[in-house]
């Protein structure tokens, strides 16, 4: 038994040395670091921190890089770095009216207070590979001299907040409100409890908001194709960085700590009234870290079919089903459990095949007992 155990552990060490060698690819080549992945395969980095549940660039592209570009392994490092990590409180909730847009699209309305910025999307590419090795021109500025002053947002005629698509229908009552906030209300927090159903809204979101992107989009797909009650409308995505306030006890008022890239999204969808709701349309919402809009639009269709109960409607699709969506939707819970597999089995493996040969034994004497 020692000496297996011994040339186990030699094994592992040798399978660690070849990891470190085949990561580091060609010597001829140079190395890249983490600030070149964090910059240049910024997406990339956007879905490890959003599914890792924590902001930061350049760790999730350091992350990247020892994973070999495996994404679900780079979120699983991130997640166990997670948990090392000391937590001094909870921020203030964000303000995304005051999100300062990179990009701002709608589908319902052409014309909005503070316009349709399109920014940088893949959306009118031609999908077409093209030659990377040349740097691309600088992108287009608001000013022909980059070193003369910019104007202010007011002088720009830019409004300082930029209202939500949502509350064009609101103020006209053609859209559900939002439930008042109420401080006083605890907020569940899905790292220090575990997984309880049924789940409330915030629990549910927060299990999406870290969810595997390749699960939520296929589960959204499902629902426009019939498998849900979803006739969807993009009412508004938008990108930019919004700052994080965090409430000092001490001082007795929030004060900003730092700002983040997220990427918001919320869906319109029909909803045909009940005895106690008008006809109207309703919600689903997406939130994520980073600019990553699927995984925004998936969680948003989701979020929408999980709400199947607050509006009368029948549980019959897979993405209406709490406990099917948000028990299957970690994807370092998924990985783990799927890849355990690969572990040793000797001894139930072996047990299995003792009562699979006592089976056949046993089906033989009685075809030959019948015969």
């Amino acid at each position: 038994m020692y000496v297996a155990v011994k040339g186990g552990e030699k094994a592992i060490e040798n399978a660690h040395a070849q990891l470190a060698d085949r990561r580091r690819g060609d010597r001829e080549l140079a190395a890249i670091s983490d600030e070149q992945v964090s910059e240049q395969l910024s997406l990339a980095v956007a879905r490890v921190m959003a599914e890792g549940s924590l902001y930061d660039p350049r760790l999730a592209g350091r992350a990247i890089r020892q994973a070999r570009g495996d994404l679900i392994e780079a979120i699983f490092l991130v997640r166990a770095y997670r948990t090392t990590l000391p937590r001094f409180g909870y921020s203030e909730p964000l303000d995304t009216d005051r999100m300062a847009v990179a990009r701002r699209i709608s589908a319902t309305f052409k014309d909005l207070p503070g316009g349709q910025v399109l920014g940088p999307t893949f959306d009118y590419t031609h999908r077409l590979i093209e030659d990377l090795d040349d740097d691309p021109p600088p992108a287009p500025r608001a000013s022909p001299d980059p070193a003369a002053p910019q104007p202010s947002a007011a002088e720009a005629g830019a409004p300082d907040v930029i209202p939500h698509v949502m509350s064009l229908l609101g103020r006209d009552g053609l859209i559900e409100a939002n439930a008042p906030a109420n401080d006083a209300a605890p907020i569940g927090d899905l790292t220090r409890a575990s997984l309880q159903f049924p789940a409330d809204r915030d629990i549910r979101l927060q299990n999406l908001a870290r969810g595997d992107e390749g699960f939520l989009l296929a589960l959204g797909y499902s629902t426009q194709r019939g498998f849900g009650r979803t006739h969807p409308f993009v009412g508004e995505v938008r990108i930019g960085e919004v700052e994080i306030e965090l409430f000092v006890e001490e001082l007795g008022f929030a004060v900003p700590v730092g700002a983040i890239e997220v990427t918001e999204c919320e869906m319109v969808t029909q909803f045909t009234g009940s005895a106690e709701a008008p006809p109207q349309f309703t919600r689903g919402y997406g939130l994520v870290f980073g600019q990553s809009e699927r995984k925004a639009m998936s969680m948003a269709l989701v979020d929408r079919s999980l709400r199947a109960d607050e509006f009368g409607e029948d549980r019959r699709a897979p993405a209406q089903d709490e406990e099917f969506v948000l028990s299957h939707s970690d994807n370092v819970q998924a990985t783990g459990f799927v890849e355990h597999l690969k572990l040793p089995h000797y001894v139930d493996f072996q047990a299995e095949l003792v009562l699979l040969r006592t089976l056949r034994e046993e089906h033989t004497g009685k075809r030959e007992a019948a015969e």
